[in-house]
């Protein structure tokens, strides 16, 4: 659901990146309240994790379209809400300036549409109720699939007011609507499915790390955190780097909706706003579209997922310590409450 910088104008492109901003300064102000500090390599391993299986695109059988995670909920889930979008930040700005995914003029509508419905009202609405009482795998796989269903439908609906309020003639309002609702609701279903393997693993391995169980989990711990990050970690090698390589090639949901109501799937961009956006992207991305420049070897599809994990995880855990995230000032200790 990446937005191209064609899909908005500047005004629009303005507000989001307010709104998204907003939404931002005040995690950073909720996380540098909690102290969990043990969270900082989470976050790293989780926003690899994350950049890697968004490099994968599965296929919705019989509609020539395909999906891939977003990741919002299933970071959330671990992380919480705040330190969740923190991290989607930091996943959407290196697939956007170093791999030229998502237009840098349309990041803060991309930001909001993928990592705040996610993170918010999928974790702090639909996750934080489901396990007030505890989780299990039923539980668990009941929030994935509605926080992610729910959430792609509400993030498939602000690309279609975003467009309409950017006056993208070639996109009327009601017949991309249409496009766009339905093939995200199918890529929701598969992205809950993931998403509750990936969560349930953890309850197994190392359950405390699901943030806002509530008091009834009373599941021993059967791997160490070290093992279960380490296993996170190498899982996000594995996939940015070699199951990338049998990602679908048909069209992403938004690549579909577009040919389906405009005729193409790339809208020409004009603009002066516009070009100077494409001008530093074209220096900052070393790897544009995950390949090396000029080349279609697989072996750029695999370096792109490798390097890309390793930077997107040295970001955040470097942001992490240089803002003191998980951490009072003067190392004061509180203890979180569940769904804090």
């Amino acid at each position: 659901m990446h937005m191209a910088d064609a899909l908005i104008v500047p005004a629009t492109a303005a507000v989001m990146y307010g709104a998204s901003g907003v939404a931002a300064a005040y995690s950073i102000y909720k996380v540098r309240q909690e102290h969990a500090p043990e969270k900082v390599p989470v976050m790293g391993v989780m926003g690899a994790f994350v950049f890697a299986t968004q490099m994968i695109n599965f296929t919705i059988p019989g509609t020539g379209s395909s999906g891939h995670l977003c990741g919002g909920l299933l970071l959330s889930a671990i992380l919480g809400p705040y330190a969740g979008f923190l991290t989607m930040i930091g996943v959407l700005l290196v697939q956007c300036l170093f791999f030229a995914d998502g237009g840098l003029l349309a990041l803060g509508c991309n930001i909001w549409n993928m990592a705040f419905y996610g993170c918010f009202i999928g974790a702090l609405v639909i996750w934080k109720n489901v396990m007030k009482q505890g989780a299990s795998k039923g539980k668990i796989t009941l929030a994935s699939i509605l926080g992610s269903v729910v959430t792609l439908q509400m993030g498939a609906f602000s690309v279609c007011v975003e467009t309409w309020a950017s006056g993208i003639s070639s996109l009327p309002f009601g017949a991309f609507l249409a496009a766009m609702l339905p093939i995200h609701l199918a890529i929701g279903l598969v992205e809950g499915l993931i998403t509750s393997a990936v969560l349930c693993f953890i309850h197994e391995a190392r359950p405390e790390l699901l943030w806002g169980i509530g008091s009834g989990e009373k599941r021993k711990a059967r791997l160490s955190l070290g093992k279960t990050v380490g296993i996170l970690a190498l899982a996000a090698a594995a996939i940015g780097g070699f199951l990338s390589l049998i990602a679908s090639s048909l069209p992403d949901g938004l690549e579909w909706a577009l040919e389906r109501v405009a005729g193409t799937a790339e809208l020409p961009a004009s603009g002066s706003a516009m070009k100077a956006a494409e001008s530093i992207q074209s220096t900052t991305s070393f790897l544009p579209d995950y390949a090396f420049p000029g080349s279609e070897s697989a072996a750029g599809t695999t370096v792109s997922g490798l390097v890309g994990a390793l930077i997107t995880a040295l970001i955040l855990i470097g942001i992490a310590i240089a803002f003191h995230f998980f951490r009072r000032s003067g190392g004061e200790k509180t203890e979180p409450a569940a769904g804090k």
